[in-house]
């Protein structure tokens, strides 16, 4: 038996394992060779479960005599395909729901218990006919929302302590939607209308976005990205909106020399190149050689030439010292703002991932603040909402290096905030969650 169900459950028991969702989906997928209907099923169902593994669990704890983790791991993974598919799949008669979940278990050594399954599931079908909502959610609002929406109570008390109930609940369901895909539009090989056509002539939708003057979403299902008009070409690369804010707030121009001190693999370095109109110097700096390889592909299929590869830790790296005119710092973060492309990663973060994070963050911003001449500019950027990562990064630095300050965009580029950084919530720019602030050094940096 190996259609799409089954193959999702062999990937969910990896992860379960501690596989990263990403790596578990792509492993099974070159393993059996789906058409791209169980394909596109499989993926949305291994995607789904872990997302919504909170969720799936209060199900089972709430019909079942045995709670989730009391229950074999097979089984409850088992649960959780057939749970996910009646409370999310609507495409997916129930019937087939509860049948596939059954053969599921027959098929995976739990013949035994076939007809605990489908009364399970039965019973929480019963409750939705009379019910819109069959789970019973507490009263109190941090652990109703983490059980309705599926987070850590640890991230919902960060969002509510900055946004309030009304706007955390946006951003729940936010974070739970499919994820959009982005392209950036390589603007020395081609422009967004050449783009368009070539894009409409293949019967592509895409749509522009609001103060971004290099990017395309595209609408719908595509299939493979290298597929599509100008891929090989370099015409375009796939960039998030928020990254490709990052490249405008830093605004390199030609000639300038640029570091990147986190740049693998490549999305932001490639960005600042093209802002440059490719001439002037971009050290692009990893310490990870095999994401480096990464960056370097990107490069040549955009056919950029001002970049040059560093590998090393941006803390060591004392020749760079006051040689740039602009430094981007796009710190590595917890990533709560890009929870919805990363299934998994609600659950691999902690409070004390957080600290351990925002330690490294701190010692890195003070460290490569050194590469920036008197007079320039560094960027700082992360892919998170917590302000351990991001507001009181800056706080501190700005408290301890006086020689520095905030400064405005010098672009449009909306909706930033005093004192001057701005903080992309998805939920209200339909974008990933994202933090930047553009720092400049003074002259008096006695």
């Amino acid at each position: 038996m190996t259609n799409s169900r089954q193959v999702a459950f062999i990937a969910l028991k990896e992860v379960h394992k501690g596989a990263y969702a990403d790596v578990a989906l792509d492993r099974v997928l070159q393993k059996y060779k789906l058409p791209d209907n169980d394909r596109r099923l499989m993926t949305e169902l291994v995607y789904g479960s872990v997302r919504r593994q909170r969720t799936l669990d209060a199900i089972i704890d709430q019909f079942a005599t045995k709670k989730s983790h009391q229950q074999p791991p097979e089984l409850r993974t088992i649960l959780h395909i057939g749970f996910y598919q009646l409370r999310y799949q609507e495409k997916i008669p129930a019937s087939a729901a509860v049948n596939t979940t059954v053969e599921l278990a027959k098929a995976n050594g739990f013949s035994g218990l076939t007809g605990f399954v489908n009364g399970l599931l039965r019973q929480y079908l019963r409750l939705v006919e009379t019910s819109s909502e069959p789970l019973k959610l507490p009263e109190n609002p941090v652990e109703r929302l983490g059980i309705l929406h599926s987070f850590p109570d640890w991230i919902i008390e960060v969002w509510l302590k900055q946004l309030g109930l009304e706007e955390t609940e946006k951003l729940c369901a936010w974070m739970n939607k499919t994820p959009t895909i982005d392209l950036r539009v390589n603007i020395l090989k081609s422009s967004l209308e050449q783009v368009e056509l070539a894009f409409e002539s293949a019967g592509v939708l895409v749509k522009r976005i609001p103060h971004l003057p290099q990017a395309l979403r595209l609408i719908g299902n595509n299939g493979a990205i290298q597929n599509l008009p100008g891929f090989a070409e370099g015409w375009w690369t796939v960039q998030d909106s928020s990254a490709q804010l990052v490249g405008h707030l830093l605004d390199p121009k030609p000639g300038n020399v640029v570091i990147d001190v986190c740049a693998a693999p490549g999305g932001k370095t490639t960005h600042i190149a093209e802002l440059m109109g490719d001439k002037g110097k971009i050290w692009a700096c990893d310490k990870t050689a095999s994401r480096l390889r990464k960056l370097k592909e990107n490069a040549q299929r955009l056919n950029l030439q001002s970049i040059e590869i560093c590998t090393g830790d941006s803390r060591n790296l004392t020749q760079f010292y006051n040689i740039a005119d602009c430094v981007l710092l796009d710190a590595p973060c917890s990533g709560l703002g890009t929870m919805h492309r990363h299934a998994d990663a609600r659950w691999r973060q902690t409070p004390a991932s957080v600290q351990e994070l925002s330690q490294l963050q701190k010692e890195l911003l003070s460290h490569t603040a050194n590469f920036v001449k008197t007079g320039g500019v560094l960027v700082y950027a992360t892919c998170t909402l917590h302000p351990a990562e991001n507001e009181e990064v800056i706080s501190e630095f700005l408290a301890a290096n006086p020689h520095w300050q905030i400064e405005p965009p010098s672009i449009d580029l909306g909706n930033f905030t005093s004192p001057g950084w701005l903080k992309v919530w998805p939920h209200q720019r339909d974008m990933d969650g994202f933090f930047m602030v553009r720092l400049r050094k003074t002259k008096d940096s006695e």
